[in-house]
């Protein structure tokens, strides 16, 4: 009963995930002690929270959906989802709101005359930009693993962190 007690403490701890890195050897760089002789002195360690990891660029431009600067203007996302068949050909469409950008991906509303309002997911230049997707739900598997931030929260809403 001893042995079992002492096995079953013997799995608990910290688990490997939550601990913070050993320092290796290689981590290490040499100063001269008190005496002249070098010394050991171990460099931070570097620590992560655990968690999958962010899909999204970690630079501001990513986190938070902007007017774009320099992505596609709504005219062009227009014409992208008109290209592709999204749209009827004698559609009136009018851009509700964006393009809005998150590092290169663009989100855009289109208001078409005797339908839904149509959300645009699309990435890349300006000038060449490539749809995503496009429909009244647009939170794909796409955008939910490669989106940035500021797109997901804008395709997913409550569900973009998910």
């Amino acid at each position: 009963m001893v042995v079992l007690a002492v096995v079953s403490a013997a799995g608990c701890g910290t688990p490997p995930e939550l601990r913070g890195p050993t320092p290796t050897p290689a981590a290490r760089t040499a100063t001269p002690g008190a005496a002249g002789t070098p010394t050991a002195v171990p460099s931070p360690p570097v620590s992560r929270l655990p968690g999958p990891p962010d899909p999204g660029p970690t630079s501001p431009a990513g986190q938070v959906a902007v007017a774009c600067p320099a992505g596609p203007t709504g005219q062009r996302v227009t014409a992208l989802v008109r290209n592709r068949d999204v749209l009827p050909p004698d559609a009136r469409v009018r851009v509700r709101s964006g393009p809005l950008c998150a590092a290169d991906w663009h989100y855009t509303v289109l208001d078409v005359t005797g339908y839904e309002p149509l959300q645009v997911v699309s990435r890349g230049s300006a000038a060449a930009p490539r749809l995503v997707t496009a429909g009244t739900d647009v939170c794909t598997a796409e955008v939910r693993v490669a989106a940035p931030l500021g797109i997901r929260t804008l395709a997913c809403g409550a569900d973009a962190g998910a």
